[in-house]
């Protein structure tokens, strides 16, 4: 017997977004504002660009990983179980 589970009347989404099946907070527009507010935060809290740059490097990679990367790999992913 094979253990392996089928997945049940799922279809390729290509024309689909990650994003439907995401909550509010995690949609692109929040991970954008909330970036955006971190890093102008530091900077209007602190007013120390060399730490406000400091800031600024993991949450703009943060920002990317989820924005631009997470959608195309979960696209894959879906595809992959699909296909």
């Amino acid at each position: 017997m094979d253990n392996k589970k089928e997945p049940q009347n799922l279809k390729p989404i290509e024309n689909q977004s990650v994003w439907n099946y995401k909550p509010w907070w995690c949609q692109p527009w929040s991970i954008i504002l909330t970036g955006i507010s971190i890093i102008s935060g530091s900077w209007l809290l602190f007013k120390i660009v060399w730490l406000s740059i400091l800031v600024a490097i993991p949450i703009t990679a943060w920002m990317g990983f989820f924005v631009i990367l997470f959608p195309k790999l979960a696209m894959q992913e879906i595809n992959q179980e699909v296909g």
